[in-house]
């Protein structure tokens, strides 16, 4: 049965990373390079990420710098991020990429905050989806009679408690980044 919950607490840890991961990508009104992370770019017949073509920096708040270690390849990143949904338009000077975030509107602002509850929500389906299949996992181990009906018991209440937890992770990891896009 430790196996069951060591697997389910992995898999949730797992949930929470990709959590983070995605909320990441979502432009907050501050320059982030992480908004580039999901953007690929042919690179020779190979889609690959902008942070392994380029050295991106921020040097204003609402600025990012991208500046590709070949040359060649600046209006390929050009075009990536023109395509993408990031809705910035790229100023190429010719040896760099500049980014500029404009500020948000009380709307955008809304938007993006009702996006960022809805991956939330998502990520609590996840994890109450990993806690039914480890139930389902610790009651057939009952009826093949490896446990007791008092270990079942103990293993589901451990369970909803780590559940519980990663519940309130998602809550919180969502309210720091509801706060940081409302912010104004």
């Amino acid at each position: 049965m430790d196996t069951v919950l060591a697997t389910a607490k992995e898999k949730r840890t797992k949930t929470i990373s990709v959590l983070k991961e995605d909320l990441g990508t979502i432009r907050a009104g501050r320059a982030n390079a992480a908004v580039l992370d999901k953007i690929r770019v042919d690179y020779y017949g190979v889609p690959t990420p902008i942070n392994q073509m380029a050295s991106i920096s921020v040097p204003e708040a609402r600025m990012l710098n991208i500046q590709p270690y070949d040359g060649s390849t600046l209006h390929a990143i050009e075009k990536a991020i023109m395509t993408s949904d990031v809705g910035i338009n790229p100023q190429n000077d010719g040896r760099v990429i500049r980014l500029v975030f404009p500020p948000l509107t009380e709307e955008k602002r809304k938007e993006l905050a009702k996006q960022v509850r809805k991956t939330a929500e998502d990520s609590k389906v996840a994890v109450r989806s990993i806690r039914r299949d480890a139930m389902d996992k610790i009651k057939k181990m009952e009826k093949a009679s490896e446990i007791t009906e008092d270990d079942r018991k103990d293993g589901e209440k451990e369970l909803q408690d780590i559940t519980d937890d990663f519940i309130k992770k998602v809550d919180n990891i969502c309210a720091d980044k509801e706060k940081e896009i409302l912010e104004i």
